[in-house]
């Protein structure tokens, strides 16, 4: 049996433990060698599903992981009995510096920076990952900020307060409208409401709806009756023999029109625009127009009395044709009588 080596052989363990502390060099110099520091929050709600090693992320970039999850009375507030402690939830992360820069200065790691970016709303959530029922820290700026929760202690380190998660505030919402729908009276509403339509229907019963079809019926038959009572052949034949005569009293305008006499009147119109001058400028001229339209708005309402009375308006016309007529053949015989109002001088022969 050959003796063994074992200067050969602890050299090649040494060399073996070595190339493993160099690998993991290697491997972890990117994580061990970087400057990190610890930061811790407060929780007043459940933390199911954060565990140690959680990622902490800020706007969805990891700076960090949770490093301890205990209570704060078991750190805190010693002094005090354990009922009297509070019972908030301490959970411990590092994060690199170099990660996180706050919104007005470059680095959180001091307590006063820190301070100032809690202040402008910096906070730390638990937030689900995906559905596995897992939890990561979030840390971003919350508008509008929740207060931070009361303490009465210096945190040991940098202290970021923390803000409800989502699924608390979904429960929370939840919680309110389930206490809500239990203090409704449902019982009580739904007795209303059939009190309600009994009443309804008990109204409805009592209206008399085969009196108020026949009412109906009723008033439906004098309206027949009135309707079919008018005169509407005799208005028609009596309004087709007013145009009949207004052609005719147009016919004898025209022949007045054309009589020769007509045509010694524009020597005297000079006269006529002076007289109508005077009217126009007359102050009762707005009073009388007032009273004009008046009369207008009277006849207004007068035709549109009803179909009754329009026989008496042709009527009215009839007599309105039958004046002018007369006018008609006064203006024939004496044309200027018509307008100045006098008779004409007897010639010498007519003496």
């Amino acid at each position: 049996m050959t003796k063994a080596n074992y200067f050969k052989l602890g050299v090649f363990v040494i060399a073996g433990i070595a190339a493993g502390i160099a690998v993991l060099l290697v491997i972890g110099s990117g994580r061990w060698f970087q400057p990190r520091f610890t930061i811790e929050t407060y929780f007043n709600e459940s933390v199911q599903g954060l565990d140690i090693g959680s990622k902490v992320k800020y706007r969805g970039v990891v700076v960090g992981e949770v490093t301890r999850i205990t209570f704060t009375y078991v750190r805190y507030q010693l002094d005090r009995p354990i009922s009297e402690r509070m019972r908030y939830v301490l959970v411990e992360a590092q994060v690199q510096p170099r990660l996180v820069g706050g919104r007005a200065v470059g680095d959180i790691t001091r307590p006063e920076n820190a301070s100032m970016e809690v202040d402008r709303g910096l906070r730390m959530r638990l937030a689900p990952q995906g559905i596995t029922g897992t939890n990561y820290l979030e840390m971003d700026y919350v508008d509008p900020a929740p207060p931070p929760l009361p303490i009465d202690w210096v945190p040991e380190s940098t202290y970021i307060p923390s803000a409800p998660s989502t699924v608390t505030q979904f429960v929370t919402a939840a919680s309110e409208i389930i206490d809500r729908l239990h203090r409704l009276d449902v019982e009580g509403t739904i007795q209303n409401l059939n009190r309600l339509l009994v009443t309804l229907n008990d109204r409805v019963s009592d209206v008399n709806t085969k009196g108020l079809t026949e009412r109906a019926a009723r008033v439906l038959d004098r309206a027949d009756s009135t309707l079919a009572a008018l005169q509407t052949r005799r208005l028609s034949d009596e309004a087709t023999a007013l145009m009949t005569e207004l052609r005719a009293t147009n016919a004898d305008l025209r022949r007045t029109l054309a009589n020769p006499a007509w045509q010694k009147l524009p020597d005297d119109a000079s006269a006529a625009m002076a007289r109508v001058r005077a009217i126009v400028d007359d102050p009762n001229l707005p009073r009388t127009l007032s009273s004009m339209s008046r009369t207008l708005g009277r006849i207004d309402r007068i035709l549109g009395g009803g179909e009754a009375d329009l026989a008496t308006t042709i009527e009215n016309l009839r007599q309105i044709t039958d004046n002018l007529r007369d006018l008609t053949e006064e203006a024939k015989r004496y044309p200027a009588g018509v307008l100045f109002g006098q008779p004409p001088r007897p010639t010498e022969t007519g003496r």
